[in-house]
């Protein structure tokens, strides 16, 4: 399903590039052509201008002067030889009496855009008019068009994976839910028979030892199970010692693990008091202790540190083990995703999960480095 994203993703991307090149590519050809007839009919109006200006009294001027008075769209700016403005067409007359100097910026900016047309008024003096013409607005709005069509495009496209990327969470947490709950339910049918073979063990003399043992043994499943158990659901926050809490968990792990690990918790306060989850915080710190573990081969240390701060705790669990590449930072909490020839590759997942989620922190990789190890740093808001 993963795979089956990301192509869509591709996909996506895709079309909206070869629909934002195209329509630039169209857009562009189609301002060229009306550019192209605007001009034309600039230099149709100059000349409908000119033939009013030198046209004997009894001639037929109906056709210029139509031509002259048809022009309502695109901008004119009239000015003599030294530059002087005489006369203007299709410009903003509310922004020329308000601001005395629009009439020259604009003259400015038809300049820089488009060579004057030249008009003969008296050839002997040197009369000579200058005829300035800008974009006409059907102009600038299908220039515009490409980025206003980009904008839409980027917004459906963001909607759409964002649409995409929560469909795609929401089966991920239904399938977390659906395998957690079942895991448990599976466990609770054989864990009440050994409980009940238990209690049939501690009649009989003589299997003091056994009974203690398997009792631990019962527990452990008992709590693995209320742990899978909680998985989906809101759990309890409770106000915990969260040294205490952590120091327990170091203490059972350190006792399965390889005599050449050492184990060392740091912390400034003994007490320092958090709203957690106790099975399912437990279930991180296991997580990180035996992902540890395993990233050290049977040797070296690890080193807990506890720091309370006045708006969050942060707890920083460090190895000396082969560390982690930095582009795996954020794969090793994706499911399925191992670097062990056995497991699954979900106890980093659920950790994160469980932290962000359910105690609304956050859990990510601080540090690393090949061959001298890695730090996760656990943040709980308090």
């Amino acid at each position: 399903m993963f795979k089956q994203y990301i192509g869509w993703k591709f996909v996506l991307v895709s079309m909206a590039v070869v629909i934002i090149v195209a329509t630039i590519w169209f857009v562009s050809s189609l301002s060229q052509r009306i550019q192209e007839e605007e001009t034309k009919k600039v230099a149709t109006w100059v000349e409908a201008n000119r033939e009013l200006l030198q046209a004997p009294a009894d001639a037929n001027l109906n056709l210029a002067v139509e031509i002259v008075t048809n022009n309502s769209t695109i901008p004119l700016i009239l000015t003599d030889e030294k530059g002087e403005i005489i006369d203007s067409r299709n410009l903003d007359s509310t922004k020329i009496v308000r601001d005395q100097g629009y009439l020259q910026n604009q003259l400015e900016n038809f300049k820089k855009k488009h060579p004057p047309f030249i008009m003969e008024i008296d050839a002997k003096q040197k009369i000579y008019y200058y005829i300035y013409y800008g974009d006409s607005l059907i102009l600038k709005q299908v220039r515009y068009y490409p980025y206003i069509q980009l904008l839409v495009v980027t917004l459906f496209i963001v909607v759409v994976l964002f649409a995409l990327s929560s469909t795609n969470r929401a089966t991920q947490n239904l399938v977390w839910v659906g395998l957690a709950k079942e895991t448990a339910h599976q466990l609770g049918t054989p864990l009440s028979s050994m409980e009940a073979w238990l209690e049939l063990l501690k009649e009989t003399e003589g299997n003091e030892s056994v009974v203690t043992e398997l009792g631990k043994d019962v527990d452990r499943l008992k709590l693995i199970t209320d742990r899978f158990s909680k998985i989906g659901s809101v759990p309890k926050l409770e106000e915990k010692n969260i040294v205490a809490q952590i120091e327990h968990m170091t203490a059972y792990i350190r006792k399965r693990a390889p005599q050449r690990v050492q184990f060392t918790v740091h912390a400034g306060d003994p007490e320092i008091p958090a709203m957690i989850s106790p099975p399912l915080f437990d279930w991180v710190v296991e997580n990180l202790l035996k992902n540890a573990l395993d990233a050290m081969e049977g040797k070296g240390t690890i080193d807990l540190f506890i720091e309370n701060h006045p708006a969050d705790i942060i707890i920083d669990v460090t190895d000396t083990g082969k560390g982690i590449p930095k582009a795996n930072y954020e794969k090793v909490f994706k499911p399925g995703f191992s670097t062990k020839k056995r497991g699954w590759g979900l106890g980093l997942s659920l950790a994160k999960r469980i932290i962000e989620d359910y105690h609304k922190g956050r859990l990510f990789v601080k540090s690393s480095e090949l061959t001298k190890g890695t730090t996760f740093r656990i943040i709980l808001r308090k």
